[in-house]
C-alpha cells in the first residue's frame, strides 16, 4: 500500500491533470473561432488578478525581481514560443493525437538533460526513448498522409516544453513561484497584444467567460501541480500525466465527435510505457 504523502502526491497530481486538460479542450472549442494569440491575450489577461492574489498570499520572503535573469529571460522567449505553438495544436488536431505528440516531453527531457545537464543515459533509458518516438510513428500513422502543420507544433510544444523544464531544474529553487509564473506572463500579454489588433474577433459573454475558466484551470492546475510534487517524488507524480489521455477520449468524444483508432491507443500506450521507464530511472545512478 502507498504511503499517505505518496497517495497524497498522486490524487493531486491527478486532480492537476484534470484541470489541464479541460483547459484544453476549452482551447479546441476556442480555436475553431478565434487565433491562437487572441486566445492567450484574454486568457493571460484574467490570470492576472489570481496571480495578484498569490503574491498577496505568498509568505516566501523576497521580491519579484529575478535572482537569475539571464535564464528568467531565455525561459520567459521558451514559455512564449511554447504557449503559441500549443495553442495552435490544441485548435487544430484532435485531442488524442495532440496528446499522444505532448507525452513525448520525458523523451526530450532525457536527451536534453544529456546535452545540457551533463547527466548519463543508460541502457534502458536510451531504449525507452528509441521506443517512445516509435510510439509516436505508431500513434499519427504518416504513411496515411495526414500530418499538418498541428502536428508540427504539438512537437515544438514537447520540445519547448522540455526546455523549459530543464531550465527550471538548472535553477533550482532559486526563483519564488509567483516570479517563475509572472515574467513568461507579461512577455506574453506583450506579444499577442502586439498581434491581436490584427486578428481581433469580437468575443460574446459565452466565449469571455470559457476564456475566465480556462485562466482559472489552467492556474488552478499548477497551483496542484506544484502541491503534489512537495507531497511525494517525481517518480510518483509525473506519470499521472498520462490520465491526460483518458480525458481526451471523453472531451473528445462529448465535445468534438472524435473517436480513437486503434493505432492511436496503441502508439500512445508505448509513448506512455516508455515515458514512465524514463521517470522511473532519472534518479538511479548510471
Amino acid at each position: 500500500m502507498p504511503r499517505p504523502s505518496n497517495l497524497q502526491g498522486a490524487l493531486i497530481g491527478l486532480a492537476a491533470m484534470a484541470l489541464f486538460a479541460f483547459s484544453d479542450a476549452t482551447i479546441k472549442f476556442l480555436g475553431s473561432g478565434y487565433n491562437p494569440f487572441q486566445i492567450i491575450f484574454f486568457a493571460g489577461l484574467m490570470t492576472f488578478p489570481l496571480i495578484a492574489g498569490l503574491t498577496i498570499a505568498d509568505s516566501t520572503p523576497g521580491t519579484l525581481r529575478s535572482r537569475q535573469p539571464k535564464l528568467m529571460a531565455l525561459r520567459c522567449v521558451i514559455v512564449l514560443i511554447n504557449s503559441i505553438l500549443g495553442t495552435y495544436a490544441f485548435a487544430t488536431l484532435p485531442l488524442a493525437q495532440c496528446y499522444a505528440i505532448v507525452f513525448t516531453m520525458p523523451i526530450f527531457i532525457t536527451l536534453l538533460s544529456v546535452a545540457v545537464l551533463d547527466e548519463r543515459i543508460d541502457l534502458v533509458r536510451g531504449v525507452a526513448v528509441v521506443a517512445g518516438l516509435m510510439g509516436v510513428i505508431v500513434a499519427l500513422d504518416p504513411d496515411r498522409g495526414v500530418l499538418q502543420g498541428g502536428h508540427a507544433a504539438a512537437m515544438g510544444s514537447a520540445l519547448f516544453g522540455a526546455v523549459n523544464y530543464v531550465i527550471i531544474r538548472k535553477t533550482g529553487t532559486a526563483e519564488r513561484t509567483v516570479v517563475l509564473i509572472l515574467y513568461p506572463l507579461i512577455l506574453l500579454m506583450i506579444i499577442a497584444a502586439i498581434v491581436l489588433p490584427f486578428v481581433y474577433l469580437p468575443m460574446p459573454l459565452r466565449d469571455l467567460g470559457l476564456s475566465a475558466l480556462m485562466a482559472a484551470t489552467n492556474f488552478a492546475g499548477y497551483l496542484l501541480i506544484i502541491a503534489a510534487y512537495r507531497r511525494a517524488p517525481g517518480i510518483v507524480v509525473a506519470p499521472m500525466q498520462y490520465s491526460q489521455i483518458i480525458w481526451a477520449a471523453i472531451f473528445g468524444a462529448l465535445l468534438f465527435g472524435e473517436h480513437m483508432i486503434s493505432r492511436t491507443v496503441l502508439g500512445t500506450a508505448v509513448i506512455i510505457l516508455a515515458g514512465i521507464v524514463i521517470v522511473a530511472r532519472q534518479d538511479r545512478p548510471t
